[in-house]
């Protein structure tokens, strides 16, 4: 996840330097800021599919000795 939080750094930073030289009302600039939000788009989107831990889950993982967490092997 990192890695696209990097590259929606870089596209902000070459947004901004865009909109510097060619102006805010360019067409130029609103592409480069339209890249910056498809870029925070999609990360949101991975974000949503990560698997949701249930509350269970969530206890053993703060618990792993409590005996509701104990795992048995055939």
């Amino acid at each position: 996840m990192s890695n696209i939080q990097e590259k929606i750094q870089k596209e902000k930073e070459q947004a901004r330097e865009v909109c510097s030289i060619e102006g805010a009302a360019s067409g130029e600039c609103a592409a480069a800021w339209d890249a910056v939000e498809e870029l925070q788009a999609e990360a949101s989107h991975q974000r949503a599919k990560a698997p949701q831990k249930n509350s269970l889950e969530q206890y053993c993982d703060m618990n792993p000795d409590a005996p509701e967490c104990r795992v048995y092997e055939d």
